[in-house]
């Protein structure tokens, strides 16, 4: 009878076990360095009464014959035994909570006579004594073996926007435990709250399962994706692992009090990872000065420069204060604009893989080059100099700091121009003048061909040739091709270059230009047709040849007054329209006449049909 009691009793202890008092430690054992804080949370569940519950300490030292040792109580002041009291005391030894049922034993700085089996009792408000009330843990307290040092710092001089930065630390560690080694590198700044503290922030690191870790700043992210910070491990001296931490580009933000932080960590028995011991070397403060304080750039000469047409022409831009040359990108232009002003052009450029483009064709006629002299030098050679070459020269310079390639959309660091040069020539006096002949004999008239005539007259001192435009302007404004030129309403139709290139711009009509003598210039309207009626106009230009044989505008030019064309009607289009006026006034008084014909002679065979039926 009484074993049929039995399973009954079991399940009614099982159900009642079901809501029972239960204090949980995590699984041990659990090991801490000497000298740093251990951190032991304890909680309690299945319990009745309160929500906040006591929480009492005890420590059971290996060497105290298993002797129990008060360490802190949430509910008696003077729970602690002596070894403990001053400690409690001074606040290094105390009892946090998380919540009412949940508290966590602190010790700031551990002892090696702290090792033992510590437990977390919970005193009963419980209306019957069900479950277990306290817990225990093993607590190994090891040796503080983690070591850092240095073997670079800064010196403490400040650099320039751009330059590279590196920075090694060694940590290291010896102990029977499997731990493991995080290393940062950061910064403390005065410019805001970021990671560490109020002014602290983190760069890169390898964190505890060896992997490398940008700061938190999303700014030191994007920075590690282009490559402009990294951090490397490597073996160093005596079995030591080195840390390098490499900045390819320093930038103004990146002033501060930088430092190395390496930390111990180990794996728990329940899986979590706890940091065991932690250190900071200082490295040094570094002030990085932007380039626009540093930077300058000026053009070699820097004053006026006259020339003759014809003479080289040599500047040379310096640029100073960029640092560290091989670590920045340069894009250098040479710019002009005339000598009142006016809209300023790129001469050219050498982009910073040192392709060189010209981005104005007047320089380029004359030949030229753009070369680097030495770093920071950049020098332009216009081989042969003319007229068009004035003006005022200047020296732009972008800095691409601490970037070798920069992308095509990369902006500049920052960009700045040298001081205006004045680039001056002296040209010999030309004098030139024009004047148009329209021959009027005989009558001129529509389908002719039209002769215009311009007599050209030049005095120079050295050799010289003309260039001669013809210019209209229609009586009646007319459709016009798109790729007429035009200038003040008048167009061009033709142009005889100095070198005796024929240029014909198509309006509709058959037109030809040459040269009849020295001086005198022709064009030919062949058909002229009533839209050739308009003003005609002729302009020579003056084009001189400097000392290496090459031709150039001079600048000396003149315009002929104008002379109007006016087409008659031919005769055979005057007797036109009479002819076409009296034929079709014939053609329709026949037609008149046939038709009251055919009507009278209809009308009188219908009224005969009608007699003889009659």
């Amino acid at each position: 009878m009484a074993s049929r009691w039995i399973p009954f009793v079991a399940l009614l202890w099982e159900f009642q076990c079901c809501v029972c008092r239960e204090v949980t430690l995590p699984a041990g054992p659990l090991y801490r360095v000497a000298g740093f804080s251990l951190s032991l949370p304890c909680a309690v569940s299945g319990y009745e009464g309160p929500r906040t519950q006591d929480f009492e300490w005890y420590l059971y030292r290996e060497d105290a014959g298993g002797r129990q040792i008060g360490v802190v109580s949430t509910r008696d002041a003077g729970f602690p035994y002596a070894p403990f009291q001053s400690r409690v005391q001074a606040g290094e030894v105390r009892v946090e909570r998380d919540s009412g049922d949940k508290a966590r034993l602190i010790i700031q700085r551990l002892r090696p006579d702290d090792q033992g089996r510590y437990e977390c009792y919970t005193p009963s408000t419980d209306t019957r004594f069900l479950g277990n009330y306290s817990s225990s843990v093993v607590v190994k307290v090891i040796p503080d073996t983690l070591l850092i040092t240095h073997s670079r710092i800064l010196s403490g001089q400040p650099v320039i926007e751009g330059t590279e930065l590196q920075l090694t630390c060694a940590a290291s560690v010896q102990s029977d435990q499997h731990t493991h080694v995080s290393v940062t590198f950061g910064v403390r700044t005065s410019r805001g709250a970021e990671s560490l503290g109020h002014n602290l922030r983190e760069i890169i690191g390898f964190d505890r399962e060896l992997r490398v870790t940008p700061g938190r700043s999303g700014a030191y992210g994007r920075r590690y994706r282009d490559g402009e910070i990294a951090v490397e491990k490597r073996r160093g001296d005596g079995g030591r692992d080195l840390y390098v931490l490499k900045m390819s580009a320093l930038a103004p933000e990146d002033s501060g009090s930088y430092f190395c932080e390496a930390a111990q960590w180990i794996r728990d028995p329940d899986g979590k990872w706890e940091r065991l011991a932690q250190r900071t070397m200082e490295l040094g403060n570094l002030t990085v000065q932007p380039l626009a304080e540093t930077l300058s750039v000026r053009t070699v000469p820097d004053g006026d420069v006259s020339l003759r047409p014809g003479a080289p022409l040599r500047l040379r831009c310096q640029v100073l204060g960029v640092g560290v040359w091989k670590r920045s990108a340069l894009l250098v232009q040479w710019m002009r604009r005339g000598p009142a002003g006016g809209v300023e052009v790129e001469v050219v450029r050498v982009d910073p893989d040192g392709v060189v483009a010209w981005g104005d064709d007047v320089s380029r006629a004359g030949g030229g080059s753009m070369e680097k002299e030495a770093d920071g030098s950049f020098s332009l050679h216009l081989f042969s100099v003319h007229p068009a070459d004035a003006g005022l020269y200047c020296c732009a310079v972008s800095v691409y700091a601490g970037r070798r390639t920069p992308a095509p959309e990369s902006p500049a660091t920052i960009t700045q121009r040298s001081e205006w040069v004045t680039v001056s020539l002296k040209t010999e006096e030309v004098r030139v003048s024009a004047s148009i002949d329209l021959p009027r004999r005989p009558l001129l008239k529509r389908g002719s061909t039209v002769t215009l005539l311009c007599n050209v007259s030049v005095e120079a001192t050295g050799a010289s040739r003309v260039e001669v435009q013809w210019l209209q302007t229609p009586e009646e404004p007319a459709r016009k091709d798109p790729a007429l030129s035009e200038d003040s309403g008048r167009l061009l139709l033709a142009t005889l270059s100095y070198d005796g290139l024929t240029r014909i711009y198509s309006n509709g009509s058959d037109l030809s230009v040459d040269r009849v003598s020295a001086g005198c210039f022709r064009l030919r309207i062949f058909s002229a047709a009533e839209e050739d009626q308009g003003h005609y106009q002729c302009r020579a230009q003056v084009w001189a040849q400097d000392p290496r044989g090459g031709w150039y505008s001079s600048g000396a030019e003149a315009q002929s007054v104008t002379v109007h064309l006016y087409l008659y009607a031919r005769v055979t289009d005057l007797l036109l329209l009479p002819l076409v006026i009296g034929v079709s006034s014939a053609l329709f008084v026949g037609i008149l006449i046939i038709a009251t014909v055919t009507c009278c002679f209809m009308s009188r065979l219908a009224r005969q049909r009608s007699r003889i039926r009659k």
